[in-house]
């Protein structure tokens, strides 16, 4: 069901949309035809700021319905409508690894961003990641984006997920019972809310390397106000790997 409101465009005199836009049904109907493309709704969102209004409202939430139904069905069902972090950001999530520049987030780790065509988010998975006293809360975690052969880094996988409300769950309310740090410097890619290290709160289990097939040292991750997570691991050869998983 689309939303009545109008809003009007705040964009410059001179935005061509002064001459009047398309109705929100229209756009529907149109981007409901291109499958909900995210290049062409993030094209769309600059052309001004009634379009960008519509799209985080709308065409985003329609995206993430149509790429990850069950995931969304999953994510609404404690009786809120709104996901944290807004659609958009939702959106880009779904799709895009971060990456990492050198002396960011991921310190020494340089490895571009880039879009994804398709990835696997698991709830099951995002338990793993989380200490037991915490398993009750619900976070979908995705399998991690391989860039092999890094150098010295080795083979790097950068995992991402979302907690379903975050707002209530006992991931936040521990990190702010052990007073943890926000990072000082950088934000969220996906929402750019203020971000806290999961390691430096210490609350990484060790079954999170073997969730990732990853060395036990080597998982890092960060959770940001909104419930979304990113995180970066080095990976284990693949018959290391194999072998880990026999064991556990």
């Amino acid at each position: 069901m689309l939303v009545a409101k109008q809003y009007r465009c705040t964009h410059s005199a001179h935005c061509i949309c002064i001459k009047g836009h398309l109705s929100e049904d229209a756009l529907f109907l149109v981007f409901q035809h291109l499958n909900w493309n995210p290049r062409l709704i993030a094209v769309m969102s600059c052309v001004c700021k009634w379009f960008d209004e519509v799209g985080r409202r709308v065409l985003w939430k329609e995206f993430c319905l149509a790429r990850a139904p069950k995931m969304m069905l999953d994510l609404q069902s404690c009786g809120s409508h709104n996901i944290d972090g807004n659609w958009k950001a939702l959106g880009k999530l779904l799709i895009h690894c971060t990456g990492s520049c050198k002396g960011g987030l991921f310190k020494n780790i340089n490895i571009p961003g880039h879009f994804v065509y398709r990835t696997r988010f698991s709830r099951t998975s995002g338990k793993s990641l989380l200490l037991p006293q915490c398993r009750s809360d619900v976070l979908y975690v995705s399998d991690p984006c391989e860039h092999l052969d890094q150098g010295e880094e080795g083979d790097i996988g950068f995992f991402r997920g979302i907690f379903k409300s975050f707002s209530v769950s006992r991931v936040k309310r521990m990190l702010i019972e052990k007073g943890a740090k926000f990072h000082p410097t950088e934000v969220c890619p996906y929402c750019k809310a203020k971000l806290w290290s999961m390691l430096q709160a210490k609350m990484i289990p060790r079954s999170a390397s073997c969730r990732l097939g990853s060395y036990d040292e080597l998982v890092e991750y960060f959770v940001c106000l909104n419930g979304h997570m990113l995180g970066v691991c080095t990976l284990l050869p693949l018959s290391d790997s194999e072998a880990s998983e026999v064991e556990a």
